[in-house]
């Protein structure tokens, strides 16, 4: 009997049991979605947290205070106290000291109560300086970005976000208008393009006003040095980083504090996106492993109804014996039927899977990616998990003496 002749004869075979052989093939079909849908889901999440990261700008280093310790040593949380001051920043522009940063943008923030003549909205208000439009690489909608003149005369002027612009400016354009922020008056000059949310934070709602405003009018803080980070651009994304040496060397100087003791953190892009990619990996590893116990007891099904079938055809393969079939061409074809509900289960699985990501990315408002390798691999796993649950009763069926089968009843 050839292979062609032996699968026509599993799928009668099948058939002949519809129901039986559906519910078989649940087990496995279930499996393979919800692998499917799961390693989707981690490989989704870890995407949207790059493109989250990398939407903070290219090549970028961000420099924030760490834990302090106060004078009466009680120690704080990271960023518990602003260790960085507008120096700091200056220090770093300097190419003698930092010769792979390509750009520097010291930062303050607060939140801020913001009211036009129409409307009154609550949104985070950033100070710093020019380059800060090179360093998070945004673009601007209309208008323009404070020049370093506004700065260092400290005018009041802002630029603010699509979000910020929509919630404030309900009709006409927002250039030209006064927005008042925390009591104090604005002239918006610019209107950000679209960025999205960051990792923290919604982008397109912000306020970006010159540092020296900030300090002047905005700020809390007793001290008007004081800034809340310091975000850098290196030069390219090959000097990475020997820019993040050089940055954490000089403010280490600066501080006068080692490496064990120091005051601030520096984190980079590439920092950011290898931790984000390793709690994604460990959550899809975990969920994955679980989901994969529907395809073990998946495959304990096929044994099970296989090991069934063998019980109630003991008469036919008694037949065939006798009419001369080899323990072989037994062995094949019940093998032959556990592989055809592998991959029966495993196809429609991998079905149910498309629908599942189609139909979980518009609730989870996340894009779950299903990659061509993970179907490959899934139809794969399908297909030997029927095999191998198959193998057990193939070869008790190949092991029937032809004469024990035949007196069966």
């Amino acid at each position: 009997m050839g292979w062609a002749e032996t699968a026509r004869t599993a799928l009668a075979a099948l058939n002949a049991r519809r129901l039986r052989s559906l519910l078989t093939m649940l087990g496995i079909l279930i499996g393979i979605a919800a692998v499917m849908l799961t390693v989707g889901l981690g490989q989704g999440a870890s995407a949207q947290i790059t493109d989250k990261i990398n939407s903070l700008g290219s090549n970028m280093i961000i420099v924030s205070p760490s834990q302090t310790t106060s004078s009466g040593g009680f120690r704080g949380g990271g960023g518990s106290a602003s260790t960085l001051t507008v120096q700091d920043a200056t220090m770093l522009t300097n190419t003698a000291v930092a010769p792979d940063v390509a750009a520097v943008a010291p930062t303050s923030s607060t939140s801020g109560s913001l009211q036009s003549s129409s409307s009154t909205w609550t949104s985070t208000v950033v100070g710093t300086v020019p380059d800060w439009q090179q360093v998070r690489a945004r673009t601007l909608a209309s208008g323009r970005f404070f020049t370093a003149a506004e700065n260092e005369s400290a005018e009041a002027v802002a630029v603010i976000g699509q979000d910020t612009a929509s919630e404030l400016f309900t009709s006409g354009s927002p250039l030209g208008q006064t927005v008042s922020v925390n009591g104090s008056s604005f002239t918006v000059i610019g209107v950000l393009d679209s960025a999205g949310s960051s990792l923290s934070s919604n982008e397109d709602d912000t306020v970006v006003v010159p540092l020296s405003t900030f300090a002047n009018r905005l700020s809390t803080s007793d001290n008007t040095n004081s800034i809340s980070s310091i975000y850098l651009e290196a030069n390219d994304a090959d000097s990475l980083s020997a820019a993040y040496q050089e940055v954490k060397t000089a403010l280490l100087a600066t501080h006068q504090v080692t490496s064990t003791d120091a005051d601030f953190t520096v984190s980079t892009q590439a920092s950011l996106v290898e931790t984000a990619t390793s709690i994604t990996g460990v959550m899809t590893l975990l969920l994955g492993g679980v989901a994969a116990i529907s395809l073990l007891v998946g495959g304990i099904g096929v044994m099970n109804i296989m090991l069934v079938s063998v019980s109630e055809r003991v008469r036919e393969i008694g037949l065939r014996k006798a009419l001369g079939a080899t323990p072989g061409v037994i062995r094949r074809q019940f093998l032959v039927e556990a592989g055809i509900l592998g991959v029966l289960g495993g196809l429609v699985g991998i079905a149910l899977g498309f629908i599942g990501a189609a139909i979980l990315t518009p609730l989870l408002s996340m894009t779950v990616l299903i990659s061509a390798p993970a179907t490959v691999l899934a139809l794969a796993v399908s297909l030997g998990i029927g095999i191998a649950a198959g193998v057990y009763p193939a070869s008790r069926a190949a092991k029937l003496a032809p004469i024990d089968a035949l007196r069966s009843e």
